[in-house]
């Protein structure tokens, strides 16, 4: 089943230069109880299409064009109201660099509990503060450290806060971006098996946002890489590692270590990303492309399915 479908989203910032076409027609689905990794460089538009899905785009920008279908009900046409019932609730997000997200001067429980009562009023504080304990206890923290401050805890526990705290309201859908950045190797390890323990034992569904697609293999079912505001391949992971179709995606993957088989270079991508001001014509990838043809410098390639829910947006993989 379905639990949300992104069709044709379009989220710009509106500049004094001009429009910065951060996300720009992207569509993708996520069902229940899986998990789909976005992959891509900084400033691809991962996270504008996170902060899009729960509509807490920051000024300048705006979300122009395209549907976001959560359990059938598009979330861009409710009223403030309405989507505030939704987000948290039904939608949670880890914010990137969460571990600094917490309020400094308030105790890591009193915030977690703060979360429960905006949407469940009818319970007191007492009770919301010993749910916070337990939520604590569900990622790995001794309850007691409820009346904990922020700088009480490590790196690692403040993102494991910030876990609890988004699964205050048992949400259908969590959003982590980023949730391994700026934690050590092995803290790395342990927040990305919790989050993999969690889905299991709670049935969530998740979007995971990274740059890593090592942490997409551990911890994905299926991968949407993005490039320059668009997805440019979308599949199951073992698809995408083993066959993937787009040059982009190649590249991304000979670019990682990898221990198995033969040795072989690691390669990077030439060139830099496009400026999203003024993208260039036809592909947007085909500046920094070596397969590149006269059709990928004048046609945008559509993303299509090439095979079952295998889909790419390049000319030379039809």
């Amino acid at each position: 089943m379905t639990l949300l479908k992104v069709d044709g989203l379009k989220t710009y910032y509106f500049t004094l230069r001009g429009p910065v076409k951060a996300v720009d027609n992207v569509s993708f689905e996520v069902e229940s109880g899986e998990a789909l990794g976005l992959a891509g460089e900084s400033g691809c538009g991962k996270t504008t299409a996170a902060l899009s899905i729960i509509r807490l785009v920051p000024p300048p920008g705006k979300i122009v064009d395209g549907k976001l279908l959560f359990n059938g009900v598009n979330l861009l046409e409710l009223s403030k109201d309405d989507m505030r019932k939704i987000r948290w609730k039904e939608i949670a997000i880890i914010f990137q660099g969460a571990m600094n997200a917490l309020n400094p001067v308030m105790r890591v429980g009193d915030q977690i509990a703060e979360a429960i009562l905006v949407h469940e009023p009818d319970i007191d504080k007492k009770e919301a503060f010993e749910r916070a304990g337990k939520l604590l206890q569900l990622v790995g923290i001794d309850p007691s450290r409820a009346k904990d401050y922020p700088h009480e805890f490590s790196g690692g526990m403040r993102q494991r806060a910030m876990i609890a705290m988004a699964l205050a309201c048992n949400p259908k859908l969590l959003i982590a971006d980023e949730p391994a950045t700026a934690l050590d190797v092995i803290v790395q390890a342990q927040v990305l098996d919790l989050l993999k323990d969690l889905r299991e034992k709670l049935g969530l569904s998740m979007i995971l946002i990274t740059h890593d697609l090592s942490i997409i293999a551990e911890t994905c079912d299926r991968v949407a890489i993005m490039y320059a505001g668009k997805i440019v391949e979308y599949a199951d992971v073992r698809t995408i590692f083993k066959h993937p179709l787009h040059p982009y995606t190649k590249g991304l993957i000979d670019a990682f270590p990898n221990i198995k088989g033969p040795r072989k270079p690691i390669t990077s991508i030439p060139g830099s990303p496009p400026n999203l001001l003024n993208p260039p014509p036809g592909c947007r990838f085909h500046p920094r492309c070596k397969y590149a043809k006269d059709i990928c410098k004048k046609e945008e390639p559509p993303l299509l399915c090439v095979d079952e829910k295998h889909y790419v947006a390049c000319h030379l993989a039809r």
